[in-house]
């Protein structure tokens, strides 16, 4: 699956599905950003069932104000509307396939606890 440029208009319905969304925010300046995005790309044609998103910070500052990017690249993970990562930094190839299969292990109940799935001990 390409990679999908998330804007301040789709950003919301994109992440709130139940897949994984990996996000990219870049800046086509950046000299970091260009050697991580063919990487970010050839991931993404490998796992079509996660969302490959790249949000441009210097068209979408509002997103980067919003998360809070101070540097970049920076990599996220969503799942399940829960960020499970966050880092600033391209990283390599292995350690890319290595997060994906990461987040894809994570028990979300486990995630939530126990309150959020309605599983508390009740009084």
């Amino acid at each position: 699956m390409p990679t999908v440029e998330l804007t301040k208009e789709n950003f919301e319905e994109t992440v709130t599905g139940p897949e994984i969304v990996l996000i990219d925010f870049w800046a086509a300046w950046c000299g970091p950003c260009r050697m991580f995005g063919p990487v970010y790309e050839r991931a993404a044609e490998r796992h079509p069932d996660i969302v490959f998103g790249k949000v441009d910070t210097e068209a979408q500052p509002e997103l980067a104000g919003a998360f809070k990017i101070s540097s970049i690249p920076t990599l996220m993970a969503v799942r399940d509307r829960t960020v499970l990562y966050a880092q600033a930094g391209a990283l390599p190839p292995q350690a890319l396939e290595e997060l994906i299969a990461r987040i894809r292990s994570v028990d979300m109940d486990d995630v939530r606890g126990p309150a959020a799935t309605g599983t508390a001990e009740r009084n």
